[in-house]
């Protein structure tokens, strides 16, 4: 009795021994099986990515003027330039008359005016003095047309500038009411105090 009691104390601790070493088996089964589910689902650790290697493709291939992190290159490399200034200078006169003719020009910006084959009178009165009549005129512009009373009469004339320096010139003859003054229609005034003469005029 006491043999076979012996017998089974025994065995029945075996037993519970196998008992534990197979429940601390399967724990860590389990917690190995849980921690690598929950690697393949958490999200991967951001690391910080490697830069690639700096070469002279590399730098030649980047844009300068979007590319402002050279300091740390081991190449050298050119700043990007500044925008360029653009310079500014006095606009070019439109019209160039020939050089072999006598002509004449603005006193203050030496734009040609017109040509001396072009005046039709050298007898016209105008607010700075005397003025020349003209057929036809380069370089100047023509402001609005307005009716004014001058010494020949009722006439409607539109000032006219030069477009080089914007300096008023004299007027042009838009209309004339009476039928003796017709022949100015068309015709430009231009004050002797703005004009210059050009080209052979000794």
């Amino acid at each position: 009795m006491q043999l076979v009691g012996f017998s089974s104390a025994r065995t029945m601790k075996l037993v519970a021994d196998v008992q534990l070493q197979l429940c601390k088996a399967l724990l860590v089964i389990l917690f190995s099986s849980r921690c690598r589910s929950a690697a393949l689902l958490s999200p991967p650790r951001c690391l910080p990515p490697t830069p690639p290697p700096t070469t002279a493709l590399t730098c030649v291939l980047r844009c300068f003027p979007c590319e402002p992190t050279w300091a740390g290159s081991p190449f050298l490399h050119r700043p990007p330039t500044p925008p360029m200034v653009r310079m500014t200078r006095s606009k070019t006169f439109q019209a160039y008359l020939p050089s072999c003719h006598r002509t004449y020009s603005c006193i203050h910006c030496r734009a040609h005016l017109a040509n001396h084959d072009e005046l039709i009178s050298k007898s016209f009165q105008g607010s700075q003095g005397r003025a020349y009549l003209f057929n036809s005129v380069v370089n100047v512009g023509c402001g609005p047309a307005e009716e004014r009373v001058l010494l020949t009469g009722l006439h409607a004339v539109a000032d006219i500038y030069c477009e080089n320096c914007k300096t008023t010139l004299g007027w042009k003859y838009e209309h004339a009411f009476e039928s003796s003054q017709k022949y100015k229609e068309g015709k430009f005034i231009i004050e002797l105090a703005h004009m210059i003469k050009d080209n052979g005029w000794d």
